[in-house]
């Protein structure tokens, strides 16, 4: 992926904060612009709010990927995926993201802070951003996604 003008939305609750500070920094340690939702502490807080938002950015376009992190990485991407035009994939190595950008145009990744450690993480991330989606005969599956959205 041309990393060249690519904004990233970035969201964590309390027990994602640690790995998404982590992630904002190894992102821009490679020149790629970060849009910080939240949350900005450990401190207790909800995690729906902040992953809406950087999944709203996303799917309006003001972000071309984003990233959502809590403890398990499942409640972020629940909500992630209730945002019209998100298809977000909760990832715990970097096959599983690399696939997701080529055969499902994923254009969010969840991660789960206590299951996946910083190392790992970064080689998620960096595989989800490596790859671009293939098109062909996964785009009439990812069509199919999006049908589903307008029932």
């Amino acid at each position: 992926m041309e990393e060249k003008n690519l904004t990233v939305a970035l969201a964590s609750d309390h027990g994602g904060y640690a790995l998404k500070e982590t992630l904002k920094a190894h992102l821009e340690s490679k020149g790629i612009s970060v849009e910080d939702f939240g949350c900005h502490s450990t401190e207790s807080c909800d995690y729906p709010v902040f992953a809406e938002n950087a999944a709203r950015a996303v799917a309006d376009g003001k972000c071309r990927l984003g990233v959502v992190v809590c403890t398990t990485g499942i409640g972020v991407s629940m909500v992630a995926n209730k945002v019209k035009g998100v298809r977000c994939a909760l990832c715990h190595e970097p096959w599983s993201a690399q696939m997701t950008r080529r055969h499902n145009d994923a254009n969010m990744l969840a991660i789960g802070a206590g299951c996946t450690g910083p190392n790992l993480a970064k080689e998620i991330l960096d595989a989800f951003l490596s790859y671009e989606f293939e098109g062909g005969r996964h785009q009439r599956r990812v069509d199919l996604i999006k049908e589903v959205e307008t029932r």
